[in-house]
């Protein structure tokens, strides 16, 4: 996984970023991913893996128009790139392969 190094988080906030394709921004992020897994998920943590992640070139992030609701501010959005692409479905093939060589005995437990 050289070539794509994607750690679990990683891989789950760049599904949903592409679950959530035109609406992915920080807060949507963390509300799906906290929906989803049922796990809670820190701003903290978000944000740090959604920079490691456009640093990768697995992400591109866009600025919305501002509006009221917001106090002015703009809502940065998230965009999965052909190299994201690419790494969510290494990080597929790699699982799904791992998964289809599995002893069918040795789950039987």
């Amino acid at each position: 996984m050289k070539r794509y190094p994607l750690g679990e988080f990683e891989e789950i906030v760049l599904l949903t970023v592409g679950v959530l394709y035109q609406e992915a921004y920080g807060v949507a992020i963390k509300d799906e991913i906290e929906k989803r897994l049922k796990r809670k998920v820190s701003v903290g943590a978000l944000q740090s893996a959604l920079r490691r992640m456009e640093k990768k070139g697995f992400i591109v992030s866009r600025f919305g128009e501002s509006n009221n609701e917001r106090g002015g501010r703009r809502k940065r959005y998230f965009f999965i790139t052909a190299h994201g692409k690419e790494a969510l479905e290494h990080a597929r093939d790699v699982r799904n392969s791992l998964w289809n060589d599995i002893p069918d005995v040795a789950l039987d437990l």
